[in-house]
């Protein structure tokens, strides 16, 4: 019986997704509702996120408006905004709320940088963390007789060719996401 390698590509390639939504939250100087993905609004009582509860648009590169669907929301989406502490004060003019964002300095890339290459290091950890998991199930199973030596080292290979080819990508990810941070 041999360890079935589609089962942990797949958990890696979500692994992938994962880190490629969590840097479209990353804000590079250029208006994303992306941004607002993990803010939560307190809604009679359940929380909900910005997107269900108002339309979100970008006006220019560095503009969002959010207009909510019912006006009396309003105070609390602010707030909650201004709680998710996304770097950026929304202004309220009544009807909706704008959010302007600043231009990046020198400082604020290299700390972005940074970010974006402690998301790509976490990303890669959760890869590993995948192929320490099919070792060991490897390993137990040629331990109960499932496996032979060579199955053993064959699904062992094939899972750090696997763990090469997304830490690679991840590695290229993140080059592109620090290039962009640093052009803008």
């Amino acid at each position: 019986m041999k360890l079935e390698v589609k089962e942990y590509e797949e958990r890696m390639k979500k692994s992938l997704a994962a880190y490629n939504y969590e840097l479209t939250t990353v804000r590079a100087g250029r208006a994303t509702p992306a941004v607002l993905d993990k803010v939560t609004v307190d809604y009679y009582g359940s929380p909900t996120q910005i997107q269900s509860m108002a339309e979100v648009k970008c006006i220019d590169a560095r503009t969002i408006t959010i207009s909510p669907w019912d006006a009396s929301t309003l105070k609390n989406i602010e707030k909650a905004i201004q709680v998710a502490d996304i770097g950026i004060n929304p202004q309220n003019d009544g009807k909706c709320i704008r959010l302007v964002f600043p231009a990046l300095t020198e400082e604020s890339r290299k700390a972005l940088t940074k970010q974006v290459a402690k998301m790509g290091e976490d990303a890669k950890v959760a890869i590993r963390n995948i192929r320490r998991d099919a070792n060991d199930k490897s390993k137990a199973m040629k331990k109960n007789n499932e496996m032979t030596e060579d199955e053993l080292k064959q699904s062992d290979k094939a899972i750090q060719d696997l763990t090469d080819k997304y830490i690679k990508e991840i590695d290229v990810i993140t080059n592109a996401k620090s290039k962009e941070i640093m052009e803008i």
